[in-house]
């Protein structure tokens, strides 16, 4: 047996946060060496942080990034590390990963498929490395391999495939496998998405089963940037199947995974397969060797790990709330924010909002300790210790109730009465006078008395945009963090006040539909997370209808009244958006969906979507940030690109309404 303690590792790292990442990665190593780790995989691009954006075309980037690489040298001391940095070389900036054994640099490998669809734009700052290609690249006064490589240590080869290289057709771990490497290390920054974690375990054991390999897989950990969360899900596998994975979407700055792999059986499963057939010829060219000598290690004691890489049994509505909850803790302490405001009407998605915060003082303090928790929030006043979460959701949500004389008592009632529940800080404001100011100051500069026949629209938004003033006041004066509430249906159809509904510094819902909101509640009042149990107190928003409650309470306004089925706008918009499908097709999918529904309703609902969508894209460039979890919503910044000014499909539309007049 050839034995080696191979380890990957997740970290909450921060962008151009220099110390603060070389700080982690210390703590990293220190563990690892602790735990007699002789291979560690660090995720891509952790000394600089993943999100750096345009900031990687700055050679001073590339410099800092070397600068700390070299400072971290002692610090691998008997291990073997890979790290992830740009390196600016030949007029151009690559993605590599260094490989790092005792204190020495061997080489670089560059990533050679860039990831550059929906959030990612790798190819705006980097190049990708050609297939095979080698050279030397010359820091610190010395020459270094770069390219094609693998590693050679001890007698186990080593390979790379980084990120993005693991999904595509042509993986490198092929040809790697050709040239009978034992061991590939991926460092990924692979964000989270619904879904996206069952794929990310089947990349990681076909390519340790087809290339006959230890797989260690490491990613990045948390909110790094603001808008990405990253899941972790660190993972260690063979051929035989994951030995061993890290909990997904920790609150700890990293965490560690290790497993003892047998070397020589890897190799002897590999050699069964009739398909397997190794190189033979200049064996030696791209090999980099060292005679590094891995620590001794040794078989765990008691029966192997059961685990076989099933996807951990989380519903959607839980991997919602651990992304969500996690996204916001470190956007609060990396913003270095006070606490959060949200206006709570008493409906579904500020209720969300204000129990996703609840919850992430629960699972945060539950996993990270009482005294660990403050530390990391040592920055915000008043954060003491206590034994209650209700004291801590206190100090941290603020959460405002603001009515006018459009506003029910049902929607008071559900507000406070979850405020209560929650434990948060509970302002009630009557902004009803500043409302009518507004009218009678206006209508008297225009000459014109305003009235609901005429001025519906602009009646209904003065009233949420004069919420916002107070609201923003509150989370100024208090330093903290004003949360919007808009959800992804919302932004699809603009029916949201632009400054008022849609006010806030981080809109962490407007990446999920309302839908899915409905539903989530309502798991929530019954369910909720294994740690916390159900929040029973949103009976009484689940029993509500959704309205925005802006026209006059005689008129009963809802939202669907207003616009159509939530269930059918967003089938509208996957098939539309997410599917890019035509206005024809469109119709074709949602009559088969919903054959309920008449086909002149259906298609006035339609027409609708497509006026509502297009007329409103200048709203979804104005959004506040929100978070991404869906790997196919209406960001511009992350994911759909639209332009603020089109013909808005009226041709299809008109041939569609002609067409289902002739009998289509």
């Amino acid at each position: 047996m050839i034995l080696l303690r191979v380890s990957a590792a997740t970290l909450n790292q921060v962008p151009l946060d220099w110390d603060g990442n070389a700080r982690r990665i210390r703590a990293a190593l220190k563990e690892a060496r602790e735990s007699g780790v002789g291979l560690l995989c660090l995720p891509e691009l952790c000394i600089t942080g993943y999100g750096c954006e345009d900031a990687f075309l700055s050679p001073s980037v590339a410099a800092m990034a070397l600068q700390v690489l070299r400072e971290l040298l002692p610090d691998t001391l008997g291990l073997c590390v890979c790290f992830g940095l740009p390196v600016a070389a030949h007029k151009a900036v690559y993605n590599a990963c260094c490989l790092v054994a005792d204190g020495k640099i061997l080489g670089f490998v560059a990533k050679r498929a860039l990831a550059g669809d929906g959030i990612h734009y790798e190819p705006r700052w980097f190049k990708p490395w050609p297939e095979g290609a080698r050279t030397h690249w010359e820091m610190f006064g010395e020459k270094y391999p770069v390219g094609d490589l693998l590693f050679e240590l001890g007698g186990v080869r080593i390979g790379f495939e980084i990120c993005e290289d693991a999904w595509t057709s042509e993986r490198p771990g092929a040809g790697l496998a050709k040239r009978a490497v034992d061991i590939i290390l991926n460092p990924s920054a692979s964000h989270f998405a619904f879904g996206k974690h069952a794929v990310r375990r089947r990349l990681v054991l076909e390519g340790a089963r087809a290339f006959g390999v230890t797989y260690v897989y490491s990613n990045l950990l948390g909110n790094e940037a603001g808008r990405v969360i990253y899941d972790g899900d660190a993972i260690i596998a063979t051929d035989r199947g994951i030995l061993a994975s890290t909990a997904r979407f920790s609150f700890r700055e990293f965490t560690l995974v290790h497993a003892v792999v047998d070397v020589e059986l890897t190799r002897t499963h590999h050699a069964w397969q009739s398909s397997y057939r190794p190189e033979v010829g200049d064996c030696d060219g791209g090999i980099v060797k060292s005679p590094f000598v891995f620590p001794k290690a040794e078989l765990p004691l008691g029966r192997p790990p059961a685990e076989t890489g099933e996807v951990q049994s989380w519903s959607k509505f839980e991997e919602f709330t651990r992304a969500q909850i996690l996204g916001l803790f470190d956007y609060l302490r990396k913003s270095r924010s006070k606490g959060f405001v949200v206006s709570l009407s008493g409906g579904a998605d500020s209720s969300t909002v204000a129990c996703l915060v609840h919850l992430m003082v629960r699972v945060a303090r539950r996993e990270l300790g009482a005294q660990a928790f403050r530390e990391r929030l040592a920055f915000v006043d008043g954060i003491e210790e206590s034994a209650d979460d209700a004291a801590y959701t206190n100090r941290l949500l603020t959460t405002v109730y603001q009515s006018t004389k459009n506003s029910s008592e049902t929607t008071r009632n559900a507000a406070r009465t979850l405020a209560n529940a929650l434990g948060s800080r509970h302002l009630e404001l009557d902004v009803d006078a500043l409302v009518e100011s507004y009218k009678v100051l206006v209508s008297t500069a225009l000459g014109q008395q305003l009235d609901w026949t005429r001025d519906d629209l602009a009646l209904q938004n003065i009233q949420a945009r004069t919420r916002a003033p107070s609201v923003w006041l509150i989370a100024n004066l208090q330093g903290a963090l004003l949360l919007a509430t808009s959800n992804r249906s919302e932004a699809a159809v603009g029916y949201a006040t632009m400054d008022g509904d849609t006010a806030g510094g981080l809109s962490p819902i407007a990446g999920i539909d309302k839908a899915f909101i409905r539903k989530y509640l309502v798991w929530l009042e019954s369910e909720g997370l294994v740690e916390t149990g159900p929040v029973a107190a949103l009976r009484v928003v689940n029993q509500q209808e959704p309205t925005a409650e802006l026209r006059p309470s005689a008129e009963g306004q809802t939202d669907e009244a207003d616009l159509m089925p939530y269930e059918l706008l967003d089938a509208f918009e996957r098939s539309s958006i997410g599917e890019k499908r035509g206005p024809r097709d469109v119709y074709a999918q949602a009559k088969a969906q919903f054959p309920e529904y008449e086909v002149s309703q259906l298609l006035t609902w339609l027409e609708r979507f497509y006026a509502l969508f297009c007329r409103n894209q200048w709203k979804r460039e104005r959004y506040a940030p929100s978070f991404h979890v869906d790997d196919a919503n209406l960001d511009p910044k992350t994911w759909c690109r639209f332009p603020i000014l089109s013909g808005g499909f009226s041709r299809e539309l008109a041939e569609l309404r002609d067409e289902l007049g002739r009998g289509w």
